[in-house]
């Protein structure tokens, strides 16, 4: 089934200016015909109908913010991987050199979800150290 089949024949009338501007630009945007151009040029209207109806934006700008979103999600998938294995060793170091209860684990998950709510998830290694009870006892930092 040819293409001209499924399509259905229409008369159109055009202004002088019109159909002169038609036959200078339909090739300037890849049109093949100008039958082609013109189907694109409803289309291209028919998109900005829809957004100034529905508030929604065209196919093509649609397009363009879901594949840029997709890059970006695919870029963040792919940094977090990396940040979960860099803390999957750095804990993993420390639970090789320290023994800790159940206890005292379930005690510092709590203490850490009341502070990383408390700080809406911009607490700092800085503010933590700033937080730290000085007991005097700098001598492993010489």
């Amino acid at each position: 089934m040819s293409k001209t089949e499924n399509t259905h024949k229409m008369t159109i009338r055009l202004s002088p200016i019109t159909e002169f501007r038609l036959e200078r630009d339909y090739r300037l945007d890849g049109s093949r015909s100008k039958n082609e151009f013109i189907e694109r040029a409803i289309a291209h209207y028919q998109d900005l109908l829809e957004a100034e109806q529905n508030e929604m934006l065209p196919a093509a700008i649609q397009s363009a913010i879901d594949g840029r979103l997709g890059m970006f999600e695919d870029r963040l998938a792919r940094l977090f991987y990396k940040l979960a294995v860099e803390m999957d060793m750095g804990i993993s170091a420390v639970l090789d050199c320290i023994r800790m209860d159940s206890d005292y684990l379930r005690k510092l998950r709590a203490d850490s979800v009341k502070n990383v709510k408390a700080t809406n998830g911009l607490l700092t290694f800085e503010q933590k150290v700033r937080e730290q009870p000085d007991d005097g006892d700098d001598q492993w930092q010489d």
